[in-house]
């Protein structure tokens, strides 16, 4: 008769709760502490070990939220243990969560007496080795982390701010003692964990299950509570059996690889972050030394550059452990960054600054694009991370979707242009794994491929705070390497397994387009301050950028190398998928936005001194266009004398409100600041949906169920309060050139100030907006719902745009209620089209509208901003400008150039000289996105520039400067091809939709 597995299960957990883990640990013996409270900010070893430490003894409470702790421990390990396994052992006061607080609890670093790192403290990694048993001398930076998300992800937490930690100490130091490690008890404990997580996995009727059980209980008979040291081997020789079974023949391979998923900023601040890969990687040396297989992939160059600033010796380690590929580079970017809210050209930098790095320094460029945790994938991503040297892709967040199921693990992923990446979803599920038996279960049962297939990857060790993996998994990962019941594991490295998974699926599934995440759909817009910094910075980067170009190579002016790059990793840094998505805590989020006002005076100055050497001295006002599209009446990169204005517009007063004609529009608008009509005078087309009005305001409920920073969910649309009355309607400006309507809202304890501003012979109605927001748990949104009927709406994202549909027919576009747009969105039938431009906003919902019985239409909303309260209480409060440019007639270059002009405003300077453009695109749809120097410091002129259009295009490219040669490049700046040159050395092109080109122009002079 089969053993009653009912009764076993409750044997075994009291068996492991009782005999098992109290006996881990022997005898101990307690360390001599002696602390020092570090009064502010974590300083440097050398500073600490120089303060007056005083004794410290377990039960001691310590750590205020974000605090420091020095603890000093001295002593040594008593004659008689010396034959025997013994450790350090510490508990800073642990808490007991499962998952360990996702990172957010104490930690500590250990360090030597003369300053080099020995190991670190986690919460589930809490022994130190003993180097010197005679006299034990060792330091422990604690760091007491608060843990910010307790209670849910949407309880507001005062330890979000510095400003607004509470005194009370957060733990109580329990343990640092020397202890006894009974060696064969605590691989008892890894037998038995392995061999009961397989259990529940195996179906209940199968004999190897059964098989299991028995052996597990005869291990538990096999074990004498009286003397379980001395006993732990039987209970090991009863599972040596079933251990020893070979796996199946058809079992599913798992290629485990070591990670620690670090989040350069989330529910800690940056600096936090430095110390937690400090601690990580000092973790993942050391095991490395105990397990020679452990090979370990972590991603983030900007990680490896902070132990290289602030760690020395431990980087001096960590380059050794690379070149023995035991640690390797994995993604090849700067940060993990966020994908669908980067700009075209910070997108491609976080490849050129991330793989540049890792070629300096390592000699190494990884092929993979590691990003387990950003919120979905912009289309153009295949293009620039194969236009970065990149093979293959790995996610692990579409997991997440709320709705649908991603079809595919293992696939090809198309881009807008056509590019395709080898691309991996491991269907484990998690990139936090422990290796334990229903994760490997898990990625088994749910692997797609099955049949034409037979290997995912698994990312093992904690993550989102960092601490890696640890002896257990390893021990777990040699167990299940051949082991009937389970897949089998191998440890190694990505580009293993995608080499592997390459050769056995040479033609798998593909999907095309963006990989839409259906879930933190709120990230395109919360913590506006931060998306208005990115957006501002990109802008200011391009036009540094462009004119210390144009300026060093017609001047001589020397190239401000270094302010850019270092300005480029604050930008790619806050790029990050927890900082730019606007989900970290107050502290980070405060400090981006510091970081982008010191970037924008940094750019300010740069922009300045070129501008000045190129115009020369002078009284002139010139106007400069550093957009790659004409604005102002100028070309592209140039400057010189600012357009007249040209046109004559008219208003009438009538109704309580005003009719605006500028010429190519004819705005009715009404005694609450909305516009009814607005006829496109050159069609006689109306705009708005009959019954609607343009610019309305409204305010949503917004409590999400969960992820309160980072969801909107779709009941948010069910209770809609419309903003139809004003407080004030005033005409502030009437002239020929010029209308300004200023209407005043308010909501609660906020107020928006909505200035309308009408041009002659424009036909863009543009709205400044300037909002005091302090409402929380409130979405605002401005509508325009039109009279265009289509059935799909066109975004601009990097590099191009993507079309999605305006309708619902399937759950796929159920789930899409909430995209992401970069600087235009435009809807269209044929022949006329509507777009909306911001300078701000990411979040827009774009819908098929039926008015009533009316006729049906396509409202464009844009997110202007919310009001979570969780990780920042006081995300959004206080005053935003903001500015929308609503334009009609568009097609999708018009659209365009009204992004560029809400973006790259025409600015004005003072000087002598006009100056023309250092490059020239002579080819429809074809735009510049970046003129720089090259990154070898060599003087080449590197000019990258894409077809905006999404249509093959072909024409010249021609550069304002002598030069000797050009050649087509990657993203890095390596030769890919030649190029055909005309005989007045322009550079003839020919691209397909979206294509991105890298053109180098060598021998400048």
């Amino acid at each position: 008769m089969r053993d009653n597995e009912w009764l076993y299960r409750g044997r075994l957990g009291r068996f492991v709760e009782e005999l098992i883990t109290p006996h881990l640990y022997g005898s101990t013996s307690p360390l001599h502490l002696t602390a020092w409270r570090v009064p502010g900010e974590p300083v440097p070893f050398d500073e600490a070990v120089g303060q007056e430490f005083t004794p410290f003894e377990p039960g001691t409470p310590w750590g205020r939220g974000w605090s420091t702790l020095w603890l000093h421990a001295t002593g040594s390990v008593p004659a008689d243990w010396r034959d025997t396994a013994y450790e350090i052992v510490v508990d800073l006061g642990f808490s007991p969560r499962p998952d360990g607080g996702h990172g957010a609890q104490a930690e500590a670093l250990a360090f030597r007496p003369d300053g080099s790192i020995l190991k670190a403290i986690e919460p589930f990694n809490r022994y130190l080795p003993v180097e010197e048993p005679d006299a034990i001398d060792l330091y422990l930076e604690a760091a007491a982390n608060p843990d910010v998300g307790i209670g849910g992800a949407w309880h507001p937490s005062e330890f979000s701010s510095l400003d607004t930690v509470p005194d009370e100490q957060l733990y109580v130091l329990r343990q640092v003692d020397l202890a006894r490690r009974n060696v064969e008890v605590w691989e008892l404990n890894e037998d038995i964990e392995v061999l009961a997580g397989l259990v529940e996995e195996l179906p209940v009727d199968l004999p190897r299950r059964a098989e299991i059980v028995v052996a597990l209980n005869a291990a538990m008979d096999a074990l004498d509570p009286r003397d379980v040291v001395g006993t732990a081997g039987n209970a090991r020789a009863a599972l040596a059996g079933v251990l020893s079974r070979p796996a199946n023949a058809s079992a599913h391979r798992v290629l485990a690889t070591g990670h620690a998923h670090i989040d350069s900023a989330w529910l800690w601040p940056v600096r936090e972050t430095v110390r937690k890969c400090a601690r990580t990687f000092a973790n993942v040396i050391a095991l490395s030394e105990e397990h020679p297989d452990l090979v370990f992939s972590c991603s983030s160059a900007q990680q490896y550059a902070w132990i290289k600033q602030h760690y020395p010796e431990l980087w001096e380690r960590l380059k050794q452990k690379v070149a023995e590929g035991r640690f390797v580079p994995v993604g090849g970017m700067w940060v993990e960054s966020d994908t669908n809210m980067p700009g075209s050209e910070a997108l491609a930098r976080q490849f050129i600054h991330g793989k540049g790095f890792f070629l300096r320094e390592f000699g190494y460029e990884p092929t993979d694009v590691w990003l387990p945790d950003s919120f979905g994938y912009s289309g153009a991503l295949p293009q620039i991370a194969v236009a970065a040297g990149s093979q293959y892709f790995l996610t692990q967040k579409m997991s997440w979707n709320e709705t649908n199921v991603l079809p595919h693990h293992t696939f090809w992923w198309e881009g807008i242009d056509g590019t395709r990446i080898f691309t991996h979803l491991p269907p484990v599920d998690t990139y936090n794994s422990r290796l334990a038996a229903f994760e490997l279960a898990k990625a088994e049962r749910q692997y797609s491929e099955q049949g034409h297939g037979t290997i995912s990857l698994v990312p093992f060790g904690y993550g989102d705070g960092g601490g890696g993996p640890t002896r257990e998994m390893v021990a777990k990962a040699h167990r299940t390497a051949n082991l009937e019941g389970s897949p089998t594991v191998r440890i190694g490295t990505a580009a293993e397994f995608f080499e592997e998974a390459s050769a056995e699926l040479p033609n798998p599934g593909t999907w095309s387009g963006e990989m839409y995440l259906e879930k933190h759909r709120g990230t395109y817009t919360s913590q506006l301050r931060t998306k208005q910094g990115n957006r501002r910075s990109e802008h200011l980067l391009r036009a540094a950028e462009l004119w210390a170009t144009t300026a060093t190579v017609r001047t001589g002016l020397e190239y401000p190398t270094e302010e850019l790059r270092g300005v480029w990793e604050t930008v790619l840094l806050q790029q990050f998928h927890d900082i730019l998505p606007g989900s970290s805590i107050a502290w980070v989020h405060r400090e981006a936005e510091a970081n982008y006002a010191r970037v924008a005076g940094i750019l300010e100055g740069i922009i300045e001194r070129s501008l000045a050497a190129l115009t020369g001295t002078g009284d002139a006002v010139l106007a400069v266009n550093s957009s790659p599209v004409p604005l102002a009446g100028l070309a592209p990169f140039t400057v010189g004398v600012p357009e007249a204005a040209t046109g004559v517009l008219t208003v009438e007063t009538g109704g309580g409100g005003w009719v605006i004609d500028t010429g190519l529009l004819r705005v009715v608008v009404d005694a609450e600041g909305l516009l009814p009509s607005v006829v496109h005078t050159p069609t006689g087309r109306e705009l708005v949906a009959r019954g609607r009005k343009f610019g309305l305001l409204q305010v949503h409920n917004d409590r999400p169920s969960m992820y309160e920073a980072w969801d909107i969910d779709a009941h948010i649309g069910r209770v809609v309060e419309d903003l139809e009355t004003a407080d004030s309607v005033r005409l502030v400006t009437s002239e020929p050139g010029l209308a300004e309507v200023e209407t005043v809202h308010s909501i609660g304890e906020s107020t928006i100030t909505t200035l309308l501003r009408f041009t002659a012979g424009s036909a863009a109605i543009d709205l400044d907006l300037d909002i005091d927001w302090h409402e929380q748990r409130r979405l605002l949104k401005l509508a325009f719902p039109t009279s265009v009927f289509t059935d799909r709406a066109t975004s601009e994202i990097q590099f191009g745009h993507i079309a999605r549909p305006t309708h619902a027919n399937t759950t796929w576009d159920v789930a899409r209620y909430e995209t992401c747009a970069h600087r235009w969105v435009q809807v269209a039938e044929p022949g006329f089209g509507f777009a909306v431009a911001n300078d701000s906003t990411y979040g827009h919902d774009i819908r098929r509208d039926h008015p009533g019985g009316a006729a049906p239409g396509t409202t464009v909303r844009l997110s202007l901003i919310r009001g979570p309260m969780f990780p920042d209480p006081e995300t959004d409060q206080g005053r935003h400008r903001l500015r929308v440019s609503a334009v009609c007639g568009a097609d999708i270059g018009t659209a365009i150039a009204a992004g560029q002009r809400l973006n790259q405003p025409v600015r004005e300077v003072r000087g002598a000289n006009a100056v023309a453009p250092i490059v020239t695109a002579e080819a429809p749809g074809v735009l510049v996105e970046a003129v720089k120097l090259a990154e070898d410091g060599s003087g080449d002129v590197v000019v990258r520039l894409y077809e905006s259009l999404g249509a093959r295009s072909s024409g010249v490219i021609r550069a304002g400067f002598a030069y000797t040669g050009v050649e087509r490049t990657d993203l890095l700046e390596r030769h890919t091809g030649d190029v055909t040159t005309t005989a007045d050395d322009g550079v003839t092109l020919s691209v397909r939709p979206f294509e991105i080109v890298t053109l180098r122009f060598t021998g400048v002079g």
